[in-house]
């Protein structure tokens, strides 16, 4: 590549120019069945059900090393569905080793706790509970 310096202006070489939106370099949105990838992703990191986790459920979680793999998250939406049926609106879903309370409308999974803390702690502002 040839620089040449006229008026203090550099020239760029020349030759056919590229854009920043020009496919060949790459950036390109790839959709497949009509579905774009970010959808793709989202079911992925939902692990393909239909719960939400809000950000202080997610901390909870973290923090307490509770397990919620792809089985127990389908566990979870078959609770909420079946607490849905009945009505309710706000639950505590209750495994062996630990408690969810859930928004059941919106499908969100509000705040959890592990064993030693459900022993502990008082379920307010709830209307159902259920055993998993």
């Amino acid at each position: 590549m040839t620089i040449h310096q006229r008026g203090g202006r550099i020239s760029p070489q020349p030759g056919p120019s590229r854009t920043q939106n020009d496919p060949s370099q790459g950036k390109q949105t790839r959709e497949t069945d009509g579905a774009a990838f970010d959808d793709y992703l989202k079911e992925a990191e939902s692990g393909g059900d239909d719960i939400t986790l809000s950000a202080h459920a997610k901390q909870r979680i973290a923090q307490r090393n509770i397990s919620l793999d792809a089985t127990e998250r389908q566990t979870l939406s078959d609770a909420m569905q079946t607490l849905e049926d009945k009505g309710a609106q706000d639950a505590a879903v209750l495994r062996d080793d630990a408690a969810f309370v859930v928004n059941v409308p919106n499908r969100t999974v509000v705040t959890a706790l592990d064993q030693a803390e459900m022993q502990q702690r008082v379920f307010t502002q709830i209307d159902s509970a259920m055993t998993v």
